[in-house]
């Protein structure tokens, strides 16, 4: 297979849209993993005897390896070769989930997420940086668009893939599906992607991606840990010190060195800048809902993992069928309105959600979700383009990493903040509520929901009923504070967009600022 410059191509590369088919099924496969394994939380939390503590670190593990090291692997593909890069992550990937299937402790399940999270760290920048190389500037709104909905099909399959398998096997399963996915989506990217790199050939920015490492790590380790060891204890302070420093060293070396990973006055470009905020604050939300979904229809309404699954479609449903006509979307109205009306849109479904409780039917459900999955469909392909087309073509892979990064960091508060706020609402509900009950009972009952089934399991009849209609009372008051903190977030990042966002409406214009100084970009 020839390989492609890195800059953009002065006539369509052969065949791109099914390259482009082939790099959004290794998306596919990183995000739909992701799915099923939110859908199986409750049951790994069953078998594995974990912790709601456990059940975070499971999920949060994946994102914060994930997000540190999207910057510096795209950096790497840049210029090392993308295809290369992108190879290896699938072989990780792949051999990662298979271990995870087999593991006995909540601790290996998270060991192994974390080593899949290196995967998925090459795996993604690399979709999206090849994308951009091979379509022309005139394609690239349509093909990012492709790949949001593309993006949007994999949160449909990985519920539905992950109910199913639990209906016929044990929890391993959505892990162990994986392997052979791998494998096929292994021989189509040897088969037909390109190989692309960096032309000019820079030297790795090895100072730059040890210090994004450790600030990014230390970040979100102060706020993953918030909740659990609370937010003034020395770890977390510590942290959250050590992050600052590190940003503040990042910023410092790459005004200085000759070669940056990602010069910060690309910031300066509002464009870029509220792109990523935008995207930041989406994932909040998303990552956020999802991890309370996944309890909230399973222990709160006690439906199968499956049900619970078809349930959580229209979400992706929608993304899939709205994603794709963005582009027309930005050319009539402008990003400063589209993106501002898709964080206003999924704000409302947030809100929605915050209305919900174990007993409300379906229908209420469902249309919060079809609100929410228009709001990402608006914003998700929005913020992306942004992103990447402010940064020039030897940058794509950085800027589809930064992308990505955002995303998780997005995802990694989301758990972390709404899954706390979960917590306090539940804790404040069942508090002084337990005292007729065994002290094991009670202690367990007072941590999740999760824990407060599994007790009742134990329990006479009346006493279980008696507790499961406390913790589900308690379950409501949690998913609610947290779904309307999520609403107000969304907001606040809306009017800020709205406020800043260039009003110009197109501008094919990368801002480059080691060679031209920092543009301001407009969209």
């Amino acid at each position: 297979m020839r390989e492609h410059p890195a800059g953009p191509s002065t006539e369509p590369y052969p065949r791109r849209w099914l390259i482009l088919v082939v790099l959004c099924s290794s998306m596919v496969m990183v995000f739909s993993n992701l799915g099923s394994m939110n859908i199986a939380l409750p049951t790994m939390q069953t078998a594995l005897g974990a912790s709601g503590s456990d059940l975070q670190w499971i999920t949060d593990a994946h994102i914060l390896t994930f997000a540190c090291l999207l910057l510096p692997l795209g950096a790497l593909g840049d210029r090392r070769g993308r295809k290369g890069v992108l190879l290896a992550g699938i072989v990780i990937f792949g051999v990662a989930s298979g271990l995870a299937a087999f593991s006995t402790t909540a601790g290996q399940v998270i060991i192994y997420r974390t080593i899949m999270g290196v995967g998925a760290a090459l795996v993604m920048p690399a979709t999206l940086s090849i994308a951009a190389v091979i379509f022309p500037a005139s394609e690239r709104a349509k093909a990012v668009a492709a790949w949001s909905a593309a993006a949007g099909l994999s949160g449909m399959l990985g519920p539905v893939i992950g109910g199913v398998l639990l209906r016929y096997f044990w929890w391993g399963s959505v892990f162990l599906f994986t392997v052979p996915v791998a494998g096929v989506v292994l021989a189509l990217v040897t088969w037909i992607v390109p190989t692309s790199r960096d032309e000019a050939q820079r030297p790795l920015d090895a100072v730059g991606s040890a210090l994004s490492i450790v600030a990014l790590g230390c970040l979100l380790y102060g706020i993953i840990e918030g909740p659990e060891l609370g937010w003034l204890g020395p770890p977390v302070i510590g942290g959250f010190g050590v992050a600052a420093v590190g940003f503040w060293a990042y910023v410092r070396w790459e005004r200085r060195t000759r070669f940056p990973m990602l010069d910060p006055a690309y910031f300066g470009n509002r464009v870029f800048s509220l792109g990523a905020v935008s995207a930041v604050g989406t994932f909040f939300a998303l990552y956020g809902i999802v991890f309370i979904l996944t309890q909230y229809f399973q222990f709160a309404q006690g439906h199968s993992p499956l049900a619970a699954g078809l349930r959580m479609l229209p979400v992706s449903a929608i993304v899939f069928l709205i994603a794709p006509r963005i582009p027309a979307v930005i050319a009539r109205s402008g990003a400063r309105a589209t993106i501002t009306a898709g964080l206003v849109i999924t704000a409302a479904g947030m809100a929605t959600m915050g209305t919900l409780s174990a007993a409300s039917s379906y229908g209420p459900a469902a249309v919060a979700l079809v609100v929410l999955g228009i709001g990402l469909a608006v914003t998700m392909p929005t913020a992306t383009h942004a992103i990447v087309s402010s940064l020039p073509s030897h940058k794509s892979g950085v800027g589809s990493a930064l992308n990505d990064m955002t995303r998780e960091t997005g995802g990694a508060i989301g758990i972390a903040l709404l899954g706390s706020l979960l917590s306090v609402g539940y804790r404040q509900g069942i508090s002084g509520r337990l005292g007729d009950l065994p002290a094991a009972a009670a202690e367990a009952a007072s941590d999740s929901i999760g824990g407060a089934l599994g007790a009742g399991a134990e329990l006479p009849t009346e006493v279980a009923a008696r507790l499961h209609g406390l913790a589900t009372d308690a379950f409501d008051r949690g998913m609610t504070l947290a779904s309307w903190v999520a609403a107000g977030a969304l907001v606040l990042v809306a009017v800020i967009v709205h406020r800043l966002y260039p009003k110009h409406r197109t501008d094919t214009r990368p801002a480059v600022p080691s060679e031209t100084g920092a543009a301001e970009g407009t969209a």
